[in-house]
């Protein structure tokens, strides 16, 4: 009963959302968003510690400013997700318009795939969704959400322009499949790792846990890593789907060196998108939770 209730109650906020006209849509989500927010103690804090990190030169009043931003993104993405059904090829560039597109277009021209790499900034829904409206679509690495209806539903929405899921299961051989016919995926790439998964790289200074995945597939396969996001331009009223060009591989022919610096590299490009747009990146996730052996937790709270 609980899963069928949490499935009834995205569904209903989805048709709504999507029902207003747009920036009705993304004002009452941002509304919603902030408002839950204020009630989340622990993400505030979260946020405040990884501003105070990231950023400890800036001003409360910055960090604050730009805590309130990120608040109101998730809110504005929530809209833009509701309101998937609605975009086509014909109206998506009223809402995303390309950016540096030479960068990806380099990186598939190449032959041997491109790996999208990409974390939690702006409109990271929306980013491969447009893009895939634009004509190139892609796969994605799924996560699947306990609620089997639910998943289902986001997968819906996700898949609507044309992208499909890579799931977890069976993403090693799929994704070396796709490359070798040149295809796509995408990777999200900013999160905390477990030490198993991962090596630690410099991240704003502070050694964090990224994912060694994306490094090792890209020595292998040759793939070209080409990051890309979706910020939204004030000056515009827009998003840009900026693609930056790809990351060239170092390669020593010492496997695990190459793996690390490789790893470091993409870790680098995440934080300089980060570093132009703070108040794009979702600063509420513990991303230096996990820590070198014998170094103290830095979330105790």
């Amino acid at each position: 009963m609980k899963k069928w209730l949490e499935y009834a109650a995205v569904l209903l906020i989805l048709k709504t959302l999507g029902a207003f006209p747009r920036a009705v849509a993304r004002f009452l989500a941002a509304s919603v968003t902030s408002l839950l927010f204020r009630w989340q103690p622990k993400l505030q804090k979260t946020a405040e510690f990884n501003l105070r990190l990231a950023f400890p030169d800036w001003t409360d009043a910055r960090r604050k400013d730009v805590t309130r931003k990120m608040v109101r993104n998730l809110g504005w993405m929530a809209a833009e997700f509701a309101r998937f059904p609605r975009l086509t090829k014909k109206n998506i560039e009223k809402v995303v318009i390309l950016e540096g597109h030479e960068n990806f277009l380099e990186g598939q021209r190449r032959g041997n795939g491109v790996l999208y790499l990409t974390g939690h900034i702006g409109a990271w829904e929306l980013s491969s969704f447009a893009h895939a409206l634009y004509g190139y679509p892609l796969h994605y690495i799924a996560r699947p959400l306990d609620n089997q209806r639910l998943d289902a539903l986001v997968n819906q929405y996700r898949c609507s322009s044309g992208n499909q899921p890579i799931f977890k299961n069976e993403s090693a051989r799929v994704m070396l499949k796709i490359l070798k016919d040149s295809g796509t995926i995408g990777i999200l790439a900013d999160q905390n790792t477990m030490p198993e998964e991962g090596v630690f790289v410099d991240f704003f200074g502070e050694s964090a846990c990224a994912t060694t995945g994306i490094a090792r597939v890209a020595l292998h396969t040759g793939a070209a890593v080409v990051p890309g996001y979706a910020y939204w331009d004030e000056t515009i009223q827009k998003y840009r789907l900026r693609f930056e060009p790809p990351v060239e591989l170092v390669r020593t022919g010492d496997t695990e060196r190459d793996v690390f610096e490789n790893t470091q590299r993409f870790a680098k490009a995440i934080q300089g998108i980060i570093q132009k747009h703070p108040d794009q990146w979702v600063w509420v996730h513990q991303r230096w939770k996990t820590r070198p052996k014998g170094q103290p937790a830095l979330y105790d709270f």
